[in-house]
């Protein structure tokens, strides 16, 4: 099945990077280089990505702020909100948890094709029942 998918990230070369891999599995990619930038296309409407693959570090509004801004505007409903960033600390994972990321991938602990595989196996996954 086909997704549509938003990477974030400020470094152009791991974007295109990351957006080729996905777009080469039969993705529709879209990218950006801000959490500025994903919040203005979310707010403006449209089709509505099934993933959003964010940063964390990145000037100005940061991953952290995006999904803040996410979660409190009710925006990209239904999506899979996936931290992707080389921030791997205990705290900064459990802040994600908070913010109830869907998941989250540490880039230097994997390879393009395994961020591809992960973030898959977390848009295929269920829903928790409440």
């Amino acid at each position: 099945m086909a997704y549509r998918v938003y990477l974030v990230d400020d470094d152009r070369f791991l974007l295109d990077l990351y957006a080729v891999k996905f777009k080469n599995a039969g993705h529709d990619v879209t990218t950006f280089s801000s959490g500025e930038e994903l919040l203005d296309a979310l707010r403006k409407g449209g089709a509505a990505p099934d993933a959003v693959l964010i940063d964390l570090i990145m000037p100005g509004i940061g991953g952290f702020g995006a999904l803040e801004a996410i979660r409190k505007e009710g925006l990209a409903k239904g999506a899979k909100i996936i931290i992707l960033s080389n921030q791997g600390q205990d705290a900064d994972v459990e802040k994600a948890k908070e913010y109830k990321a869907d998941g989250y991938i540490v880039k230097a602990s994997a390879i393009p094709s395994e961020v591809l595989a992960e973030a898959l196996r977390i848009i295929e996954r269920a829903a928790p029942r409440s």
